[in-house]
């Protein structure tokens, strides 16, 4: 899985050397007129055809592509994400290359983010750019998100900051990051903690570091995995039942996130099921249907008592992402809360 190889000139000896891996996406997206910015087919159009489409690309630095996929984000796999870690890897652990950007479907950008977040082992430049509007609208933001992400992954700023998200001119950590809109193209904010920085003029701006445990210094391996462990989110509402959770639980997962109410508070007859699933060997992790705040260990419930893990402030998605990883190191509650604590 060797990168394509980067081929130094006199004028080339000077830039970095950046790596675009493509996996398709609205940013790779076509429409059948240049004002259709809603009815589109997502991931059609090559990685290599869109970097020859911004030849300035090149002024920024060394910038070659290369396709891992071909999908609409909502189509994103863990099959996908063991490619694109192993790839970035590889491709990291090369003296001539100095950073990877992967365009990426915005749906599930923020989890591919986190996964890699945790699982990309360089202090390296990595960024994930996308676009809210495909590459054939008349006012496409694909262009531009990518220039700036180039920029970014280029940059001597960005190093050791973990994976970094870069659209509309903003810097975002990928573990706080998340998409905001169904459409607007500021979709992508970090609510509680706001964005790390800025990208204007072709010049990044931070103004923080990211605290907790990323990429170089994260103790999660996935180079021999085949597969990732099964675990599923549940989301709370009033008179929710337990179906749900015994049918997950009968299907096999290891893990769940329970998208619980408040301060993750779950209501009597779930908080019965959820124990009888722990009873059964299965984690649980409690997050929260709110879009901010932290979700407190022994707050809403006594995750003592019941041997669940509290999820901090990570949304159900990226706490799903997070106790995937876990579970391949251990399915020990109190171990696991104490990597919640960590990353």
């Amino acid at each position: 899985m060797r990168s394509r190889t980067f081929r130094k000139t006199k004028e080339t000896a000077m830039k970095k050397n950046i790596l675009v891996l493509g996996t398709g996406g609205t940013i790779a997206g076509a429409a059948a007129s240049s004002t259709n910015t809603l009815s589109y087919q997502a991931g059609v159009i090559s990685i290599e055809q869109i970097l020859q489409e911004i030849p300035s690309l090149q002024d920024l630095a060394n910038v070659r592509g290369r396709q891992v996929a071909q999908v609409d984000s909502s189509d994103m796999t863990h099959d996908i994400w063991l490619t694109l870690v192993r790839e970035i890897n590889v491709a990291l652990a090369q003296a001539d290359v100095d950073g990877v950007v992967v365009t990426h479907g915005t749906d599930t950008l923020e989890e591919t983010a986190y996964f890699l977040n945790l699982t990309v082992h360089s202090r390296k430049p990595v960024v994930l750019v996308g676009a809210m509007r495909p590459a054939t609208a008349m006012s496409t933001d694909g262009p531009m998100n990518l220039y700036d992400a180039v920029v970014l992954a280029a940059s001597d700023e960005a190093l050791n900051r973990g994976v970094l998200v870069s659209l509309n001119d903003t810097i975002n950590s990928s573990r706080e990051v998340t998409k905001t809109s169904t459409s607007l193209q500021d979709t992508f904010k970090s609510p509680e903690l706001g964005y790390l920085g800025y990208i204007l003029g072709g010049q990044p701006y931070f103004y923080r570091y990211p605290a907790r445990r990323h990429t170089a210094d994260s103790l999660f391996e996935v180079d021999s995995l085949k597969e990732l462990p099964q675990t599923e989110i549940i989301y709370s509402y009033v008179g929710a039942g337990r179906g749900i959770i015994d049918a997950v639980v009968a299907s096999g997962a290891k893990g769940i996130v329970y998208a619980g109410l408040g301060n993750g508070g779950i209501p009597a007859p779930i908080q019965k099921a959820l124990a009888d699933a722990r009873a059964k060997g299965v984690v649980i992790v409690r997050s929260s249907r709110a879009s901010s705040g932290i979700v407190t260990r022994n707050g809403a419930l006594d995750d003592d008592a019941f041997g669940f893990v509290a999820a901090d402030n990570l949304n159900p998605q990226k706490a799903r992402v997070l106790l995937m990883l876990a579970l391949t190191q251990s399915n020990d509650p109190s171990l696991i809360q104490d990597f919640f604590r960590t990353y």
